[in-house]
């Protein structure tokens, strides 16, 4: 591998910066983060097994927008309410046997009510049973990299052997809001929901204190105190928030807001490149080009605090020699970040044109020049 080094910025400053230090926490544990560059700002405890309540129901729904997507539902489906479901302990939608619901209806149930019925509900018409569809969720679980989670049910109700993570819970609230941004943006900010004649709003106080919070979800038993996971926008930024074990529901709202403020105080999210944007131009031998345009598939953004994006540094690793032909979207180099030194990501440079093989002469030559070299 031959490197290529270039500077981001125009200049560096020799003076190292203190991390910005996050606010005093009344949690059990806590992880903050920037979905925008997707880097973690800050955590407690991030790996300690807690109860997750009903947070479990993030991959419950998970798995429901999966199932729509893969057209096993419709939001139009009429599901048969089963006494299991009907029985369900705890918070509930109020649905009933004999009377079927729709899948959007058991959505809006299970995301603005917290309805364990809906929740019930659900995982039989995806999966035929609830413990079916546990395993569904141990298996996404896994797919997801949640290390530290185990679930037992889908609704997220007490028990021994159902634990999970501040760090496994910021995991499952980034891919829903990635994967599934309509469900997103049309369910996690509803404020109340009205079904078989009972009104019932969202516990997420934040969706009335600050308008840039759009969702996500509560969560609350005896042993496991009061949580939220919560996610704010403002302008081309999203930071989400997970807060385990609180005192109250007020405390869960307040310091889950005190973390969203502060990442958004402290910390600056810096884009470097357009997707599409040409980076660097890479020498290609034996190619009817000498060069290939490199940049990005998509935006590249990252974090870091606040008025130090000129401590960005850049080294561009380039495969060489590369040899045509190279195909468009074709992996040729990675783009190394860090920050005062420290390592922010690696990220692919891909080929934004396709360069073919030059003629017969042309490869000589070539052939003969890297054999010299």
């Amino acid at each position: 591998m031959r490197r290529l080094l270039f500077a981001i910025s125009l200049f560096a400053t020799a003076a190292q910066a203190a991390a910005p230090q996050p606010p005093a926490v009344i949690a059990r544990s806590w992880s903050v983060g920037d979905l925008t560059s997707g880097r973690p700002l800050a955590a407690e405890k991030p790996d300690e097994r807690v109860e997750p309540a009903s947070l479990t129901k993030l991959m419950t729904a998970y798995l429901v927008y999966s199932a729509l997507r893969g057209k096993k539902l419709s939001l139009g489906q009429q599901v048969n309410v089963s006494e299991r479901a009907w029985r369900a302990p705890g918070s509930r939608t109020f649905i009933q046997p004999g009377r079927p619901v729709s899948v959007e209806e058991l959505i809006r149930g299970m995301v603005v009510q917290s309805g364990n019925d809906a929740c019930i509900a659900l995982a039989e018409a995806v999966a035929g049973s609830e413990e079916a569809f546990v395993q569904m969720m141990n298996r996404e679980a896994a797919r997801l990299g949640m290390k530290n989670t185990k679930f037992m049910n889908a609704s997220g109700l007490p028990d021994p052997q159902h634990y999970s993570t501040a760090r496994d819970l910021y995991a499952l609230a980034a891919a829903l809001i990635r994967d599934f941004p309509e469900q997103y943006s049309q369910y996690y900010s509803q404020r109340e929901f009205r079904y078989n004649n009972i009104t019932q709003v969202n516990r997420n106080r934040l969706l009335w204190l600050d308008p840039s919070v759009d969702g996500v979800k509560t969560g609350h038993t005896e042993a496991s105190g009061f949580s939220l996971i919560a996610s704010s926008r403002r302008g081309e930024r999203r930071l989400l928030s997970v807060l385990l074990g609180s005192t109250s529901e007020t405390a869960r709202a307040q310091e889950s807001l005190k973390l969203l403020n502060w990442g958004f105080q402290f910390f600056d999210a810096v884009k470097l490149y357009k997707g599409g944007e040409q980076v660097k131009a890479l020498q290609v031998w034996k190619g009817a080009a000498a060069e290939v345009k490199a940049g990005l598939k998509s935006d590249l953004v990252v974090t870091v605090p606040k008025g130090e994006a000129e401590r960005l540094k850049a080294e561009l690793v380039s495969q060489q020699p590369l040899v045509a032909p190279v195909s468009k979207g074709q992996s040729v180099a990675l783009l190394r970040v860090t920050h005062d030194g420290k390592a922010l990501g690696e990220f692919p440079l891909v080929a934004l044109e396709p360069v073919g093989a030059a003629g017969i002469f042309g490869r000589a030559w070539d052939t003969l020049r890297l054999w010299i070299k």
